[in-house]
């Protein structure tokens, strides 16, 4: 058996291993809603966490990004820092939204949200092993696609800079919106579901699109077939 990498329009190609296994960790808070009865908080405050996984595993991607560019390897001194500051207050804004719609209002929360109050939020909610899927499907696309893969080689820190923004203002406008949503109609499990599916579906086609654009010969193997 041996495996030939085709282009990633080519209608034959498999999805990288990745892509099942984001599809498996989403697979967490179908779990959740289902067996475990989570609320609309709980299920929005699952993917306010992975937010923060995106934004560790996005600062592990720039510092091993281009290591053989020396201009780059400068450059990382001040944009690493940069991005943390940047995406962490952008987290942090969108947290307390998060907190502050569908976890007790705005007074019970304030600017009050510290590591405490949210580790306090996964644990009354029973999240941990839905944060760990989520960081584990992460973390393998990390080791999987970017380093063994090779995207780490070709990819720049300016779209490294970006590419977090991107996919996390997408899904969550429709995971904000859909939680109200969901809110206003009492919490029914279906439109629970069905925005978990929806979530999934924008996930998978962002982390394809992803794939896409950081492949190169050795990216595009992720994409290949197995023929004898």
């Amino acid at each position: 058996m041996s495996a030939e990498a085709v282009p990633a329009d080519t209608p034959g190609r498999r999805w990288p291993v990745s892509a099942a296994v984001l599809i498996a960790a989403n697979v967490a808070p179908l779990i959740g809603v289902l067996s475990h009865h989570w609320s609309v908080f709980a299920v929005v405050l699952l993917y306010w966490c992975e937010n923060v996984v995106v934004g560790v595993f996005n600062v592990l991607r720039m510092v091993c990004a281009r290591p053989q560019d020396a201009v780059a390897n400068a450059g990382k001194f001040f944009l690493v820092p940069f991005f943390c500051v940047h995406y962490g207050g952008f987290t942090f804004v969108h947290g307390i939204f998060v907190f502050g719609l569908f976890g007790g209002g705005f007074k019970t929360v304030g600017l009050d949200l510290t590591p405490h109050t949210v580790l306090t939020a996964i644990r009354q909610a029973g999240l941990g092993w839905g944060v760990a899927a989520l960081f584990a499907s992460h973390g393998f696309s990390f080791f999987h696609n970017y380093l063994a893969g090779g995207e780490y080689r070709n990819v720049g820190l300016s779209q490294l800079m970006t590419q977090p923004y991107v996919r996390v203002m997408v899904l969550h406008i429709a995971i904000i919106f859909g939680g109200i949503l969901v809110t206003k109609l009492g919490s029914p499990v279906p439109a629970l579901v069905l925005l978990i599916v929806l979530k999934t579906m924008i996930d998978l086609g962002a982390h394809l699109t992803e794939r896409r654009k950081l492949g190169t010969a050795s990216g595009q193997a992720l994409f290949a077939t197995t023929s004898s």
